[in-house]
């Protein structure tokens, strides 16, 4: 039988600001990924996510970045290896007074942005973000890119990894996703996309961007609630996926 989670990035308004259409998206998902303020996100915004995401039973994630609100935490940085643990640390702990304070387990985290991107094809970033968890509580699954650096890093650490994969991003012949700057980067057939969803969910494979057929692991898929078609392609995607025999169940 074939199972994965669907998780979603939510929590990414902050002040005056609203992105994303957290109130809908997160009924359909079963694991949410909650911005921890660095590259959106704010207190408030936070509370009100955890909160939500315990009254709709779905796990609860951080979801930590680069200090980069200006860029949405899509810019590189360059840190040490000090810097980028003590940096993720600090947002787990931000985002665990919100799930302590709602009595919602801590369950999983997956970096954001160029963050996320950077530590998948470097292990010394790899290592920095798996020590950050594994200090802080090492039943919090790594959620990371399908075949990166960063399943190395968590293994090492006695982490448990999940291999992620998405929706709607193209990929390259390695398997690392194709940059957003570039052409076709994002999967817009919307149709197109959830015949990938199902295929790299049953059979492990994906074609890339070239035309080459690569290995995938599908733990968990990534559906995106930030444009105007969010809720039905994930509605889409989760009733395609049971229609095909696979149960949606959450990183819990």
């Amino acid at each position: 039988m074939h199972k994965v989670d669907l998780n979603c990035d939510l929590g990414e308004s902050f002040g005056a600001y609203k992105l994303g259409l957290d109130e809908e998206v997160i009924k359909h998902v079963s694991s949410v990924n909650v911005a921890c303020g660095w590259h959106a996100g704010d207190p408030i915004v936070m509370d009100k996510t955890v909160a939500a995401a315990k009254s709709f039973g779905v796990a609860v994630g951080a979801h930590p970045a680069f200090p980069d609100l200006m860029g949405f935490g899509r810019r590189e940085m360059v840190l040490s290896p000090a810097e980028t643990e003590s940096y993720v640390l600090y947002q787990l702990g931000a985002l665990y007074a919100f799930t302590r304070r709602h009595g919602v387990e801590l369950t999983h985290m997956k970096a954001h942005g160029s963050l996320y991107n950077m530590a998948a094809k470097d292990i010394g970033m790899a290592m920095a973000l798996c020590k950050a968890v594994a200090g802080f509580d090492k039943n919090i699954a790594i959620v990371g890119l399908a075949g990166s650096k960063m399943r190395a890093a968590a293994e090492e650490l006695g982490l448990t990894f999940v291999s992620e994969v998405f929706a709607d991003r193209a990929y390259e012949d390695d398997g690392s996703l194709v940059a957003r700057s570039k052409p076709g980067s994002m999967i817009e057939d919307a149709a197109l996309a959830i015949d990938r969803v199902v295929a790299m969910v049953k059979t492990g494979k994906v074609y890339s961007i070239n035309g080459k057929q690569i290995s995938i692991a599908a733990d968990t898929v990534c559906v995106h609630g930030d444009n105007s078609h969010a809720v039905e392609f994930v509605m889409a995607i989760r009733k395609r996926l049971m229609d095909e025999g696979v149960t949606v169940v959450s990183l819990r």
